[in-house]
């Protein structure tokens, strides 16, 4: 046997070993990359069906009960409308629970 037929096998064997290993990371790495970009892709996937059921939550919240600024409105004007009533209802029978109750217990003598 040739001495340098046999390190010439070795080196081959070497190479061929070094070029099968570059060619498992290339493909490790690929397929992390795929992980990564599956990943990636599913979050943001998940995130607007996310954001796709908020909106449409927020949206029948506002068709129940209207926005929460119209509702803060009509609350205080219905508020104000019935303290208005109240004054109302307030001045006309002060009038009379003065001229009749107040004035009628003061003039009153008991025995």
């Amino acid at each position: 046997m040739d001495p340098m037929r046999g390190q010439g096998g070795i080196q081959m064997l070497l190479t061929a070993e070094r070029e099968a290993r570059n060619i498992v990371d290339a493909a490790r790495d690929l397929k992390t990359a795929r992980l990564r970009q599956a990943r990636d892709e599913a979050e943001k996937e998940a995130a607007n069906y996310r954001s796709q059921l908020e909106s449409e939550y927020q949206k029948s919240i506002v068709e129940t009960t209207g926005s929460k600024d119209s509702t803060a409105k009509r609350l205080e004007a219905e508020t104000e409308s019935k303290i208005q009533i109240l004054k109302e209802t307030a001045s006309k029978v002060t009038a009379d629970i003065v001229s009749t109750m107040l004035i009628k217990h003061i003039t009153t003598v008991r025995p």
